[in-house]
């Protein structure tokens, strides 16, 4: 068994350390993971989730965690980077825009006016035709995933109509509205720079 000593980390470096302990394998092994978080926990299980690792996680006699992802098969026909390449090129651009909500208000100046404005946009969005692939939401923008928010039914309009939506576990966390989400899922911020590196557009309002 491989460990990964993440304590003291914060998102996205656990789920780094371990997706980088994961690639240096060579053979099936298990590797663990300490964290100090509930937050790195989820994450780390949403990754086992996501690769189709098995995951066991305890907490530990010091309040730290343990998380086991079990790495079953070592895939040693992966492409090579030229391969690979070559295969994205081949590959029509894919109309994946990203819309990144950072706050609970929009644009500089008045907060108040800010909320309306945001407010009209994600409502806006509802009523496209062609609505966005994805939605982050980070910093004061978690907030507005939550119970509470005057933008929960637009949201909920959005994903019955396939926009996945995400919102950052740290951030929830910190404004201690964990347990209030009450649209989408959590993700984490390695996740958020993977999707946004990966669209085709990124609309921040």
């Amino acid at each position: 068994m491989i460990t990964v000593n993440a304590i003291g980390d914060t998102c996205p470096i656990p789920v780094v350390k371990t997706k980088k302990a994961i690639e240096a394998l060579t053979q099936p092994d298990t590797v663990e993971t300490l964290v100090d978080n509930e937050v790195a926990v989820e994450n780390l299980k949403k990754m086992a989730a996501q690769k189709g690792y098995s995951c066991d996680s305890s907490k530990l006699d010091d309040g730290s965690y343990s998380v086991k992802l079990t790495i079953e098969a070592v895939n040693a026909d992966e492409l090579s980077d030229t391969d690979e390449a070559s295969q994205y090129a081949c590959r029509p651009a894919a109309d994946n825009r990203v819309v990144v909500i950072r706050s609970s208000y929009m644009g500089e100046g008045s907060e108040e006016l800010g909320k309306v404005l945001i407010k009209g946009f994600i409502y806006a969005l509802s009523q496209q035709d062609n609505p966005p692939e994805t939605m982050l939401f980070y910093n004061g923008g978690a907030k507005l995933t939550c119970e509470g928010s005057e933008s929960l039914e637009d949201l909920k309009e959005l994903k019955s109509r396939g926009v996945k939506i995400f919102t950052c576990g740290t951030c929830l966390n910190y404004y201690e509205l964990s347990d209030k989400l009450a649209v989408g899922e959590v993700t984490n911020m390695y996740d958020i720079a993977e999707k946004m590196a990966g669209a085709s557009l990124i609309v921040s309002p």
